[in-house]
């Protein structure tokens, strides 16, 4: 339960207050891991956390595509309701967010890798210094990051000052995370850390030794596996490293995918779930979902269907932050709990609203609207079908009127919440920027000349148009 005051969360012992690593990849599917039978990739790193964590065997991220699960894991709350509607879309600044929870109640601060809740379109670039938007205004104290996906001998900005490095992006900011850590560790503020990979996103460009073992596949397929082939490498490392610095035991170490996998990457990224990224059925919302903590959690895989929505209301309970660190309207649930001991149902349905489209996932059911405006609602029993490949709504006319009624009151609540009344104010201030590309942004073209010609940005730059995925 959350308590009442900050002086009572700031009362516990800070030796008892863990901690925390968010990981999140980019555009990994829910097939896409070896401990959940992959064909061809291996990994063994995500597996080895697996055995020694919380392994969800239903992990959902926010929404289908990017941005709007990153606000979900800021916020606890459906990404409509903060302004981030589709990819490249702001977080209010109204928003409370998680880091600002935590620097509140006395933790340092760090976010390393993707960023895309700054409103910026097309691929990833450095983020400014004086983008009112960047990591640091939600309550990052030290941030290295680009406005959307990034790949091999990124271009980074720390704090607004650019850097250029070498190598595997998903290498390169584990490691500079953990210097943020070891910087930090023997301090008196325990530590918060969030690492969002730029992997396995297009553009697709693995190492040599990295896409060898998939020499059978066509390019772009190769380069993908490539690419988790080091990500999973990255994951080892944080892990060992943590170990090292004797700070395993007490972090609480989260790592899942933004949304689920790709339909053009063979072999498949999703399982035998239906459907892919940018859709609301199993194989664009479910993801792969890990939570070790070995202070706290017994190795075990679950089935409780639990989400990225769910990261910031967990992490309240933990930490015995306020009640107030959190907006009212809050769409996840403490997955506490479930950490100690196995839980039977899930109290509070999942909500998702995206483009539009609505979902509700209350245990063994799922009901999905393909158009909130229409008339047209399709039911689904994950339990005994969890391709979805039926639609039962006329077998089970009860639970899809229930199931209907509480989507569509939670499409009447994230209304309100569009309109700002979760806010203190009754509205949404004024001055929230609109989602627009950056190459086209006035605040970049001084930087034009420095960028255009990097092989991340040549296509649109010199072209005008983009040549790869947004998301």
């Amino acid at each position: 339960m959350l308590v009442a005051s900050a002086a009572s969360a700031l009362a516990a012992s800070d030796t008892k207050r863990p901690n925390i690593i968010i990981v999140m990849a980019d555009d990994m599917g829910w097939g896409q891991t070896s401990y959940n039978g992959h064909p061809v990739l291996k990994t063994p790193n995500l597996d080895a956390m697996a055995a020694a964590g919380l392994r969800f065997d239903r992990f959902y991220a926010g929404a289908p595509n990017c941005s709007p699960t990153r606000a979900s894991v800021m916020t606890g709350r459906s990404n409509d309701r903060g302004g981030v509607e589709n990819h490249g879309y702001a977080l209010r600044l109204q928003e409370k967010t998680l880091p600002r929870a935590l620097r509140d109640a006395g933790y340092v601060t760090g976010h390393f890798g993707k960023w895309h809740l700054n409103g910026y379109r097309g691929p990833g670039a450095p983020i400014l210094g004086k983008d009112t938007h960047n990591p640091g205004a939600f309550g990052f104290d030290e941030w290295l990051s680009v406005t959307n996906f990034f790949d091999r001998d990124p271009i980074l900005s720390r704090k607004g000052k650019f850097e250029e490095f070498k190598g595997d992006s998903s290498e390169i900011v584990v490691a500079e995370a953990l210097k943020f850590i070891e910087k930090n560790r023997g301090g008196t503020k325990p530590i918060f850390t969030t690492i969002w990979f730029g992997s396995p996103h297009s553009p697709m460009v693995a190492s040599a030794e990295d896409k060898a073992a998939f020499g059978a596949l066509e390019a772009n397929s190769a380069n993908h596996y490539g690419e988790l082939v080091a990500m999973d490498r990255a994951m080892g490392t944080l892990r060992k490293k943590l170990r090292d610095l004797g700070l395993a035991e007490n972090t609480l170490l989260w790592f899942n995918s933004d949304n689920g996998g790709l339909p053009e990457i063979k072999p498949g990224t999703v399982g035998e779930l239906r459907g892919f990224k940018n859709t609301m059925y199993e194989g664009g919302l479910r993801v792969p979902g890990i939570v070790e903590w070995p202070a706290a959690i017994k190795p075990r895989v679950t089935k409780y269907p639990a989400g990225t929505v769910d990261i910031f209301p967990t992490i309240a309970d933990i930490v015995g932050l306020p009640a107030t660190a959190m907006l009212k309207v809050v769409d996840g649930t403490s997955l506490k709990p479930l950490f100690a001991r196995e839980l039977a149902t899930r109290e509070k349905p999942l909500p998702f609203r995206h483009q539009g489209r609505g979902v509700l996932i209350d245990n063994r059911y799922k009901i999905v609207s393909p158009d909130l405006k229409g008339a047209k609602f399709e039911l689904y029993d994950l339990e005994t079908d969890p391709k979805e490949s039926k639609d039962i709504t006329t077998e089970k006319p009860e639970i899809a009127q229930r199931m209907r009624a509480a989507l569509l009151a939670f499409h009447e609540s994230v209304n309100a919440s569009v309109a700002g009344k979760d806010y203190p104010e009754g509205k949404v201030n004024a001055g929230e920027p609109a989602s627009r590309d950056w190459l086209t942004a006035p605040e970049y073209a001084e930087y034009l000349p420095q960028l255009k010609d990097r092989p991340e940005y040549r296509q649109m730059a010199t072209k005008g148009k983009k040549k790869q995925s947004p998301n």
